[in-house]
């Protein structure tokens, strides 16, 4: 039976293979547009050598930093309520206690993002998603803030997928320096070589260290239960240096859920890595775009400082090209001695043109479009109708990537950091009605609320077409429920639950007001009876008798 190290050093050769046709690729993106992200080697640590010598033009670079800072305004807003929880009958929802309870836990999980780092990696890994097409985060249980999140650049890690083409498998490569290696795993746990270091005084050598998560599903888990605090969890987390012996690790710990959030913007069949996201497809022109633009440069500086042909005479004479400047010459054949070689005549303009609209392209890839599309108008005046059809077109064509991120980030980061928080002892007590119950995560940010605003514009219409047959026809009325209209559009717009009384709630109230409607017809007859009693009391017959008595007189016995 092979040993645990044996099956991890297989593995790593077997996902390195296979991102190896990715590498090219990669580069290219780095090198065009994000120079600064990208871990390719282990020696590509904490080097501050300049990386942006190939871009001339900084449109996709800064494309990518605004597609970066729109997905995180839009998507995941620390400004604003961007999710909400949900039981899994709908039916729940309305329910007191169960509505209470999961308003609690929605607060404690925005409490928890907002005290850790995780806004800061979600706002970076959606720069590199959207350059690279994968943006992985690691998220650990912390001590401090519950949750600690660690992004991952494009070169550093490896991907493996299960049978249903989710990732459950992360190899990695993390140089650590020799006294990180000590402080987090001890000194017992290190090799020879580091060990040696590390009383030399050697802290800050970097050590090639290889991070392992994988399913713990197969017979080698039961090797190292031991190490696993004699918990079965589901993946198995393993350090190891890299050349050390084949029996030692760092630390061998697992995972009650798999903590890698691997979200590709686009994925082709049975491929790992996303593909066909905006920096690919941006990538030509990127690189067009400084060919074009050092030709620019080359043409207007021939023609403000052109090649110059000289009289051999001129040899070992002062010469001049500074405006004013003076240089004399003996003609040479006919001609001066001192001339530029050739004129430089190219259309600018219809470069700059060619130029601007290679831009363009770019950002459209980016999406610029959507995530500026007020700012960039060259409009002063829009109707609103018009900025509402521009974002549907614009929105519909993120669907497909807003469903992936909900599915492969939002929803695991929401999940883990929910289990970790239970696992923390900080979560009430769930109502009896859900407990053990899956809850439902529902997204209510700016992006998600704008997609759904397509369908407000449907329940607009309907209540607008059925007020105005109204006017006509007032029984057409009854067709409409009002009352689910009103839920139906609060769920749209993401108006907190709070703010909607439930079914039971309505019901309790108009019961409430139609009792009370009746006591007050109930008090108005009988003032009115009261009143119609005492006006005849005063009132006069003929003989002067009043009405009542005259009334009681006409009675035999009174």
């Amino acid at each position: 039976m092979r040993t645990l190290r044996e099956h991890m050093e297989q593995t790593y050769a077997a996902l390195d293979r296979e991102r190896s046709s990715w590498r090219q690729h990669w580069l290219d993106l780095q090198q065009f547009i994000l120079p600064r992200r990208g871990r390719f080697f282990t020696t590509d640590v904490n080097k501050g050598n300049r990386r942006n010598k190939s871009i001339i033009d900084s449109t996709g670079t800064m494309a990518a930093r605004n597609l970066g800072s729109g997905m995180m305004a839009g998507i995941t807003s620390p400004a604003r309520p961007w999710f909400r929880l949900a039981p899994p009958d709908p039916g729940m929802r309305d329910f007191a206690p169960v509505r209470n309870w999961l308003d609690i836990v929605e607060r404690l999980l925005r409490e928890i993002f907002a005290r850790s780092n995780v806004y800061n990696v979600l706002h970076m890994q959606y720069k590199e998603l959207g350059t690279f097409g994968t943006g992985p985060i690691l998220v650990q249980e912390d001590f401090d803030d519950v949750i600690r999140a660690y992004p991952f650049t494009v070169g550093s890690y490896m991907l493996g997928t299960d049978e249903r083409l989710r990732v459950n498998t992360v190899y990695r490569d993390v140089p650590m320096t020799v006294e990180q290696v000590v402080r987090q795993f001890g000194l017992s746990k290190v090799t020879n070589a580091t060990r040696e270091l590390y009383e030399k005084g050697d802290y800050h050598v970097w050590v090639d260290v290889v991070h392992a998560i994988e399913p713990n599903d197969d017979e080698l888990a039961d090797q190292y239960m031991s190490r696993l605090d004699g918990r079965q969890m589901e993946f198995r987390s393993v350090y190891y240096e890299k050349g050390s012996d084949s029996d030692k690790f760092l630390s061998v710990s697992g995972y009650y859920e798999f903590p890698v959030m691997a979200p590709r913007w686009d994925v082709l069949g049975t491929d790992v890595y996303g593909g066909s996201c905006p920096g690919m497809d941006a990538l030509g022109d990127c690189q067009q775009l400084q060919v074009m633009q050092r030709e620019k440069g080359k043409g207007i500086a021939k023609q403000v400082n052109p090649p110059m042909v000289a009289s051999p005479t001129l040899k070992d004479r002062a010469t001049s090209t500074l405006p004013g400047g003076v240089t004399f010459v003996d003609a040479v054949g006919g001609k001066p001695g001192f001339y530029p070689a050739y004129q430089v005549q190219f259309d600018l303009r219809s470069l700059q043109q060619d130029i601007y609209e290679t831009q363009q392209r770019i950002r459209r890839a980016f999406y610029e479009d959507l995530f500026l599309m007020l700012a960039q108008s060259d409009r002063r005046e829009m109707t609103a109708r018009e900025v509402e059809e521009r974002h549907e077109e614009k929105l519909l064509m993120l669907g497909p990537v807003m469903e992936r991120l909900n599915d492969e980030l939002l929803g695991p980061l929401i999940d883990r950091t929910f289990m970790t928080a239970i696992r923390a002892g900080i979560v009430p007590e769930p109502p009896k009605e859900i407990q053990g119950a899956e809850l439902q995560v529902e997204y209510i940010s700016i992006m998600a609320q704008a997609q759904k605003m397509i369908g407000v514009t449907g329940v607009d219409r309907l209540v607008g077409f059925v007020g105005g047959l109204a006017q006509v026809k007032p029984e057409v009325i009854d067709k409409l429920d009002v009352d689910q209209a009103v839920d139906e559009y609060a769920d749209m717009l993401g108006t907190p639950a709070s703010l909607v009384l439930s079914d039971e709630q309505v019901a309790e109230q108009r019961k409430q007001r139609q009792q009370a409607e009746q006591q007050q017809q109930q008090l108005n007859m009988a003032q009115q009876a009261a009143d119609t009693l005492s006006r005849a009391s005063q009132a006069k017959a003929q003989d002067g008798k009043s009405i009542v008595d005259a009334m009681l007189g006409s009675v035999p016995g009174a």
